[in-house]
């Protein structure tokens, strides 16, 4: 049964303001007919406008076909000629649309002179010969795409019907009512950067999609600039590793850029435009040290070549300058000489850009980006011009190392976020799927917003597939960010996975997404060998995980509840009409069953080291078989996806292995020939909560607030997929903390015991900028608490346990008196935004596991 919804037929919400644009296949009297019968409008673009316009009012065109099954012509015409015509253009660039706004029968006023803004509406009598239009304006060439774009999407066009092959359902009629102005988006540029392509985009690029060429080059870039654009985006960053052609190698590919009106931008490690990763671009035999103290002048000459090409393009130009790739800067310099050889850095850059761009260096974007090394560099004392723009940047694992402080968020050039959804490097690479939460990247991305973020956000999406619902969420929060709180975000995924397969799935959409993101936040599918990456030989080797199979029934759960979702998206998928299948299946089902597969496969491993340590043979070969059977899955999946519709997507999909990972390959196994096998009953018993408690944190008996400091229980995060979050991100950036600022309490049973050990676990956030901390409070029966501060330091062994487990761990240890019939143990506020996502108390029963039990009188 088609249970399918597109996009909405009924009232339609065109984003990001209350809806007064409506799309239908039923005509009304004040609604313009865009297509019925095999007919319906042209749509007419000036010839005095951006080249922008004119591709989009070809995407549209096409996407009334995909719809209708009709194309409207489109004419690139100072005059419009038809009887009902579509017109798209901007503000002073599109006489008919200039002297409508001047006749006053289109509303402009609010948007002239604004960034990225637009006008839809349905004009009467427009001009003589003109029965009926529809305008829709611009206040800038994207303005007048994202307006356009807008109605594509309405009519049931996703922004993935390539990308992600969603089903656009055919309508024998388009009808169009209404009017309706934006807003200017929340975060000025908003892009995706290609990195770490070696294992997807770049094989499938070459040998599938682009294999005249070879590379990802200007066929590959089209189809990238088309979805940036239709996410409402505006800026990319092309794939730079030395697999790959340089972007500027192919000429071509920045002339598609620019005609999708897309802002080039480069990585913290590509200062003006220069990939120093590719040997075409920098070559160490021939071009020299990568280094300003010793090879200035070719270095120099590399810029002033590059600008001299490019300049004349839309850019945001890397400011500064790092090593090779991703590697620090090349000399060992002490750092006062390293502050003071980037700051020359800087000066010369600037002076290239004045030269080549002919504009005020402040009207140039720029970004300097404090990542790894170069934010010892800032932090120890660089100047960094005030109109450049500071772009912060994440651990690499979700957690923003730092925002702007109330000194920096008055500079001119403001500040912006460089975010991660995919990783190659140490502890671990996760390259393979997406399985960050919405609402870690909600609380991390606002906490940036908040303190001034709202200049440049970049998100790294690896190979693009299959991030997309991370990317959709991305894109739909810098877009409009009052759209969205901690409780709507962890909804977002579901919702727009019902606006395209159909509302009645919801409810189980979100219930699967829940489980699948909560399940990979204790330890990513690429996280399940338990070996670290880039560090010493004992921690390179795969070893078995810290699910227990002894205690709590975790590990048993743990693989029921991925078993659960993965049964879960096959039900689905065979409920789906076939069209629908194929993209469902790259979105969510691929992530699903691969994630329950690699665990299952590190998992069953892990049971038959333990089964054959116990000298019960049979039971060990079945859990052989059954790991081995996991792995073969896993292979099964990725050719699925690569010979999916045809083999579309062939060479996208592998385990990635990233440059040193052991994960994707087999763990041993003892396998005893003749002794047969015999199945292991993993079915979960009853957990044992002998002399230990797991407080239930949405089971407060009070909560103290005082003054901005609000307690909030927040889903979507967490062990067990709910934190309590002690003052919220917007505090977070603009003061320091302090014990006593309120306090959340919640009920113990009696205790047989004289002291507990209570271990506290928190999410593990960063200061939010120097001279802040991670301080909460633990108290027992109203006493003064105990703080802990998560302090650490990045790269070091307590952060590298941090990121794989998404958790830091604290113990404290305080007396009771065990003649009371109850106790109380209470949090308290210290810096506000940090989180507790899980709170053990034991007075000598707890036992060995990952996790720990589940609350009292809770299951997962």
């Amino acid at each position: 049964m088609r249970k399918i919804v597109c996009a909405l037929f009924a009232t339609c919400l065109l984003l990001p303001l209350k809806a007064q644009v409506t799309v239908s296949q039923k005509e009304t009297p004040d609604a313009f007919c865009v297509a019925r019968n095999s007919g319906g409008a042209a749509v007419y673009v000036s010839p005095a406008e951006h080249v922008l316009v004119g591709k989009v009012a070809g995407l549209f065109a096409d996407d009334v076909a995909r719809v209708t099954g009709y194309r409207p012509d489109v004419k690139v015409s100072g005059k419009v000629s038809t009887r009902q015509p579509v017109v798209v253009g901007t503000l002073g660039h599109n006489a008919f649309i200039d002297r409508l706004v001047k006749q006053g029968k289109v509303n402009a006023k609010a948007i002239r002179g604004g960034w990225e803004r637009y006008v839809v509406q349905v004009v009467d009598k427009p001009a003589k010969g003109v029965d009926r239009a529809l305008v829709v304006v611009g206040s800038d060439k994207r303005g007048a795409a994202y307006g356009l774009l807008s109605l594509s999407e309405m009519m049931g066009v996703s922004p993935y019907y390539w990308w992600a092959d969603v089903p656009v359902e055919h309508k024998a009629a388009v009808w169009i009512a209404g009017s309706e102005t934006s807003k200017s988006p929340s975060v000025k540029y908003r892009g995706l950067f290609i990195n770490d392509e070696d294992w997807g985009l770049k094989p499938w690029a070459s040998k599938t999609f682009e294999a005249g060429l070879g590379d990802i080059g200007p066929k590959t870039y089209a189809k990238v600039c088309e979805l940036i654009l239709r996410l409402k985006g505006n800026m990319l960053g092309p794939a730079m590793h030395e697999c790959t052609g340089a972007f500027y190698t192919h000429p071509e590919s920045k002339l598609v850029a620019d005609s999708f009106g897309i802002v080039i931008t480069t990585s913290h490690c590509e200062p003006l435009l220069v990939n120093n990763a590719s040997k075409k671009e920098w070559d160490l035999q021939r071009d020299g040290d990568w280094n300003y103290a010793t090879n200035a002048k070719a270095v120099w000459n590399k810029w002033n070549g590059r600008l001299s090409e490019a300049a004349r393009f839309d850019n945001i130009y890397t400011m500064g300058m790092r090593g090779l790739h991703d590697a620090g800067l090349r000399g060992n310099l002490p750092i006062d000489q390293q502050v003071e050889l980037i700051g020359r850095v800087i000066d010369d850059q600037r002076a290239l850009l004045t030269k080549h761009t002919g504009k005020r260096i402040e009207d140039v974007p720029q970004i300097f980006v404090p990542y790894k090394e170069a934010l010892d560099i800032y932090e120890h004392g660089l100047k960094v011009p005030d109109d450049i723009t500071l772009v912060w940047v994440d651990d690499n694992y979700g957690y923003m190392k730092r925002v702007s402080n109330p000194e920096e968020q008055k500079r001119k050039g403001g500040s912006g976020v460089y975010y991660h959804l995919s990783y190659l490097g140490s502890p671990h690479d996760y390259l393979w799927i997406c399985t960050t939460p919405p609402v870690l990247m909600y609380e991390e991305l606002m906490k940036a917003y908040r303190a001034g973020a709202d200049r440049y956000w970049l998100l790294n999406v690896g190979d693009i597939k299959p991030m997309e619902l991370g990317m959709k969420t991305f894109f739909d929060l810098a877009w409009n960010v009052d759209r969205y709180d901690a409780k709507t975000i962890n909804h977002h995924q579901s919702e727009f996975l019902g606006s395209l397969f159909g509302k009645a799935y919801m409810p189980q959409f979100q219930q699967l997404l829940d489980t699948y993101y909560r399940l990979a936040w204790s330890r990513k599918p690429e996280f399940m060998g338990w070996e670290r990456e880039w560090d010493s030989k004992e921690y390179t080797k795969l070893k078995d995980t810290e699910f227990s199979f002894q205690h709590y029934g975790e590990a048993q759960q743990r693989l029921a509840d991925y078993r659960h979702i993965a049964e879960q998206v096959s039900s689905v998928m065979d409920e789906m009409p076939n069209d629908q299948r194929a993209s469902f299946f790259e979105m969510v089902g691929f992530p699903v069953m691969a994630a329950y597969q690699m665990n299952r496969k590190f998992l069953m491993a892990q049971l038959n080291h333990e089964q054959f340590q116990a000298g019960q043979l049979a039971q060990a070969n079945w859990a052989a078989r059954q790991s081995q059977q996991a792995f073969d899955s896993i292979t099964s999946l990725n050719h699925r996806y690569n010979t999916l519709l045809g083999g579309k997507w062939n060479g996208m999909m592998d385990v990635a292995p990233g440059l040193c990972a052991l994960y994707q390959k087999m763990p041993k196994l003892q396998v005893t020939d003749g002794a047969g096998q015999e199945p292991v009953d993993l079915s979960v018993g009853e957990q044992s909560m002998d002399s230990c408690y797991v407080v239930d944190l949405t089971r407060y008996v009070r909560k103290v607030e005082q003054g901005a400091n609000k307690i909030s229980i927040v889903d979507g995060l967490g062990y067990d997929w709910h934190v309590v979050q002690l003052g919220d991100h917007v505090s977070a950036a603009t003061h320091a903390g302090g014990m006593g600022q309120g306090h959340i309490d919640y009920a113990l049973p009696a205790i047989d015991a004289d002291s507990v050990r209570v271990t506290l676990y928190t999410v593990p956030f960063f200061p939010a900028y120097k001279g802040l901390a991670t301080k909460v409070g633990v108290a027992m029966d109203g006493g003064d608490p105990q703080v802990f501060d998560n302090q650490f330091k990045e790269y070091g062994l307590s952060w590298k346990n941090q990121v794989l487990r998404n958790g830091a761990v604290a113990h404290m240890t305080f007396s009771i008196d065990r003649s009371k019939a109850a106790h109380v143990i209470s949090l308290h506020c210290g810096d506000a935004g940090m989180m507790v996502q899980k709170v053990i108390v034991d007075w000598g029963g707890l036992k060995k596991s990952y996790l720990g039990p589940n609350p009292c009188n809770k299951t997962r």
